[in-house]
């Protein structure tokens, strides 16, 4: 049983406040992301659960026992920085031992964890081999074959792929969810890459400014996201947030422009939302002016004016409109968010 469970966790430094009475529960066999702009407190509740920061307030409970007070290497977790902390002078098989040895574990028995590890991983050919011999993907899969040794309830993540190039990002990425999709170890995952966080995660957390913003799966957020924040966060590009008036008959831009919405409302000041892949070509659509075409091959991205506030449209059809140019626009009805003058959304 690798539950974890967080209760009202709190954290300051003096007089400032980092994290606000953060709640989480996280499900036995949970892949959990932990998502936001930096700053935000994520890596902070990451290491609270690894026990390397304490707790100011509330409780971390992980398997069913709270562990406020116990030190990291009695939390049965595994943790897989952002910088690889490997041991230079250690070959593959050594690094990804040391913690067994450690624990004084029959030398048999680290040997086959390592190699079940290594073949889990793809490192049989490198286990000889040094640090320095390794490329960045192959140095990330031995701290993870590390973290995999020890056969902990639970996985800890913090921003592993950040050092490394888009392409093998990419990879990282899937390797690291077939991984979790093999084990079935409980998994928090700290990134402030939203792009990561939706194809990686079961569930995912949002925060800002050391409180959590909104919690759900990947499509939940990306279809009902609570607030503006949260739509502006997830998706990309970012959501296209317009500024104007809703009343009986639809909304009407700051420049008075007419948008269709889904429902009518009393009238009040509001953001008018919709993702740039909801906006299609049509004859009888908005007038958009062209600012910067983007053509990348599988898609057009458009980048264009409404009246005076920018918009950004994604397009699977090629175009062939230049700068300057009209381009018509028709949302996609059941695709628009309509967000209070606070930020709210409003369903």
């Amino acid at each position: 049983m690798s539950r974890v469970q967080i209760r009202q966790a709190g954290k300051r430094y003096a007089a400032v406040e980092v994290l606000k009475g953060v709640s989480v529960d996280i499900e036995d066999g949970q892949f959990v992301v932990l998502v936001g702009p930096s700053g935000c407190g994520k890596s902070t509740l990451l290491r609270m659960i690894a026990g390397l920061e304490e707790i100011s307030s509330g409780e971390i409970d992980i398997g069913g026992r709270v562990v406020n007070d116990l030190q990291p290497k009695d939390r049965d977790i595994a943790m897989v920085f952002q910088s690889y902390a490997l041991y230079p002078h250690k070959t593959v098989a050594d690094n990804m031992g040391f913690a067994l040895r450690l624990k004084r574990v029959p030398e048999a028995e680290i040997k086959a964890k390592v190699m079940r590890a290594a073949e889990i991983l793809s490192l049989t050919n490198l286990l000889d081999r040094y640090p320095r011999q390794l490329s960045g993907g192959q140095r990330q899969r031995v701290a993870m074959g590390r973290a995999i040794v020890r056969d902990p309830q639970v996985f800890l993540f913090d921003e592993p792929l950040s050092n490394l190039d888009a392409k093998l990002r990419v990879q990282m990425r899937a390797e690291i969810k077939e991984l979790h999709q093999r084990l079935k170890t409980t998994t928090i995952y700290v990134t402030h890459d939203q792009v990561e966080a939706m194809t990686m995660a079961d569930k995912i957390v949002v925060m800002r400014d050391g409180s959590i913003e909104q919690i759900g799966t990947p499509l939940e957020l990306y279809d009902r996201p609570k607030n503006m924040f949260v739509a502006g966060f997830i998706g990309s590009p970012s959501m296209n947030f317009i500024k104007g008036t809703m009343s009986s008959p639809g909304f009407t831009t700051e420049d008075g422009i007419a948008l269709p919405t889904p429902t009518e409302r009393p009238a009040s000041a509001a953001v008018y939302g919709v993702r740039p892949e909801h906006l299609r070509l049509a004859d009888d659509g908005i007038p958009l002016e062209v600012v910067v075409l983007e053509p990348t091959g599988s898609e057009t991205i458009v980048l264009g004016k409404l009246g005076k506030q920018n918009i950004t449209c994604v397009f699977r059809e090629r175009i062939s409109a230049q700068a300057g140019s009209i381009i018509r626009v028709q949302p996609d009805l059941q695709a628009v968010h309509i967000f209070d003058q606070n930020g709210a959304a409003i369903r």
